[in-house]
């Protein structure tokens, strides 16, 4: 065995956690989660027996198949949620739904541990947006002016002065009056940030 060995070990560990970290950013991982976490207490409990001392108590009920197809199905909709994030939607609302209907059917939703469970998932499914791609590989678009669009520009980058458009070091073409035709006063009000050019 090499002195390096636990380097190389810390480097495989450090790449599989950032790949992990990274998979997770790109799909609602909680949700999933806290579904898939919901649904094992909902399954299980129906059909478990407790041993105390000699004593074993036995909970199972009539509803024991209703409570293992929910919960068999709040464990497939937290797998659903993070491998077809594109369903996250639908995804969310059925757990809620499988969730409210194990209070009934499952022993108060697997004694209300699996009910939060799934009802957390569900609602953090429901909430999750997935990142919005730039507008260009350049840089993001940010909007100034009101709520008409007119006033969108590409950012700038730092160290840019002051009154350049277009590319750096380019300034501004000076503002004439009846260039801009019959609007002219609001147009440049418009293109200046709301500031009047006198």
């Amino acid at each position: 065995m090499s002195a390096e060995t636990p380097v190389q070990s810390a480097g495989t560990f450090t790449r599989l956690r950032l790949r992990f970290r990274d998979w997770r950013g790109h799909r609602p991982f909680w949700a999933g989660l806290f579904t898939l976490l919901g649904g094992v207490p909902i399954a299980y409990f129906p059909y478990a027996t407790l041993k105390l001392g000699h004593m074993s108590i036995a909970m199972a009920t009539t509803a024991g198949a209703g409570s293992l197809i929910i919960g068999v199905l709040l464990i497939t909709l937290g797998l659903t949620m993070w491998f077809q994030k594109d369903t996250r939607i639908f995804a969310g609302v059925a757990a809620i739904l499988l969730a409210l209907v194990s209070l009934v059917v499952s022993n108060i939703g697997g004694f209300v541990f699996g009910y939060l469970l799934a009802m957390v998932g569900g609602a953090l499914s429901l909430a999750w947006v997935p990142d919005k791609p730039q507008s260009e590989a350049g840089g993001r678009w940010k909007f100034f002016g009101g709520p008409s669009g007119n006033g969108a520009r590409k950012d700038v980058p730092r160290g840019t002065p002051e009154g350049t458009a277009g590319e750096a070091g380019q300034p501004h073409p000076p503002y004439a009056a009846g260039d801009l035709g019959e609007a002219d006063d609001a147009r440049i009000e418009d293109r200046d940030r709301g500031h009047r050019v006198g």
